[in-house]
């Protein structure tokens, strides 16, 4: 009887073991988490006056002329009033937003600032402006007195909203930044041009936001047609995005460029501070239109990784075999960067699977580039044996 229960006790154990799944393979990576561009310096056409930077969001770079002072930096102060008012009221594609109706306070706003000859755009009480509207007369015309009015309407009072952008500004790593007004005319609202950079990246992000600073003039039921004060607008793939002047700032611009560089579209960012001619917004532009061109052409695209690599060794049942990536992976990348590769495991695998069976990806990051890679196996995994199984 007791050799009758062993044996039936065995024989469960092992039909057990046999219809249990089969177990999953363990899969290591080979991959380095990080590859770094090869470092070299880049010579860029730095103004000898004021301040200035670039940025290049999808390869995740900034640089500055050199260690940045707070300025006051005029109407890009604006970059800022339409980065909070866009994430409190977004607008969608086609979207003009609630309606906003003038009151005395606003038609005040408009008288004092054309008595101080600041940017300006005329309103009467009771005239109705949709959001968008008051977004084109803030951004495209740097209408001063649209960006007080804006910041009663979204925040309830001008001292709220500016404690919204310091608080927006704090979020965005803008260390050297403190606003004191909506407009910038303020010279108490200083800022560098590194900061600036922070702000007019996730703008420009904004289709809303990209679709007005592109636009060289815009209509108003009472203003009018009134234009852009962005210099160079069209010109050489300039799509915006802010000019500002003041006497204690000086010329300032934040320039948009779209460029194709290695064959890939590309924002490139650039920005001056404290500019000084006697055209001076012209000058501004000009002098971040030629840091933005060095910028494309310093640019360049290097392999990640090569088809075949090698990135991981799948074991299992005792036996390994080498798993690698299928295709090439090259990105955009700028001297001295590093971009980071990640093997994730996308795929249960198990004894028996065939060579060419996809065991999972390499993530390639770099700025806002991704690149997803298939990983697949080299070999066949050979299939458990029966002792295997049952052992």
């Amino acid at each position: 009887m007791l050799a009758f229960v062993v044996v039936l006790v065995a024989a469960t154990f092992v039909m057990v073991r046999l219809r249990a799944p089969a177990p999953p393979a363990a899969v290591t990576s080979t991959l380095r988490p990080t590859f770094a561009v090869a470092s070299s310096p880049v010579a860029l056409p730095w103004p000898t006056t004021g301040q200035s930077a670039i940025a290049v969001p999808s390869i995740g770079i900034d640089v500055t002329s050199g260690p940045e002072q707070p300025v006051p930096v005029a109407s890009l102060t604006k970059l800022m009033t339409a980065y909070v008012v866009l994430h409190d009221h977004p607008l969608g594609s086609g979207q003009d937003g609630p309606s906003i109706t003038m009151g005395q306070a606003d038609v005040d706003d408009f008288d004092g600032d054309a008595t101080h000859d600041q940017a300006n755009a005329q309103v009467t009480v009771g005239e109705v402006l949709t959001e968008r509207q008051m977004m084109g007369g803030l951004l495209v015309h740097s209408a001063d007195n649209y960006a007080s009015t804006l910041a009663r309407w979204d925040a309830g009072s001008v001292p709220a909203f500016v404690a919204e952008m310091n608080r927006a500004a704090a979020q965005l790593g803008m260390d050297h930044t403190h606003f004191a007004d909506p407009s910038g005319f303020d010279p108490a609202s200083p800022s560098t041009a590194g900061d600036l950079l922070k702000v007019a990246a996730p703008d420009m992000d904004n289709p809303t936001f990209a679709s007005i600073v592109q636009m060289a003039s815009i209509t108003l039921p009472v203003a009018g047609t009134i234009s852009t004060y962005t210099p160079l607008l069209g010109v050489q793939g300039v799509i915006g995005v802010k000019s500002g002047f003041t006497v204690a700032a000086g010329g300032c611009d934040v320039l948009a460029v779209l460029r194709r560089v290695h064959g890939l579209p590309v924002l490139i960012l650039s920005a001056v501070t404290g500019q000084i001619s006697p055209n001076v917004l012209p000058s501004a532009g000009l002098r971040a239109l030629n840091l933005a061109n060095a910028v494309g052409t310093s640019i360049g695209s290097t392999s990640i990784i090569r088809s075949g690599t090698i990135v991981a060794h799948v074991t299992v049942a005792g036996r390994t075999v080498d798993a690698a990536v299928e295709s090439s992976g090259t990105v955009l990348s700028w001297p001295g960067v590093e971009t980071t590769r990640i093997l994730v495991s996308t795929r249960w695998v198990t004894a028996g699977a065939k060579r060419g069976t996809r065991i999972g990806t390499v993530v390639v990051a770099l700025g806002t580039q991704r690149l997803m890679i298939p990983v697949r196996l080299r070999q066949d995994i050979p299939k458990e044996t029966l002792r295997q199984r049952i052992l």
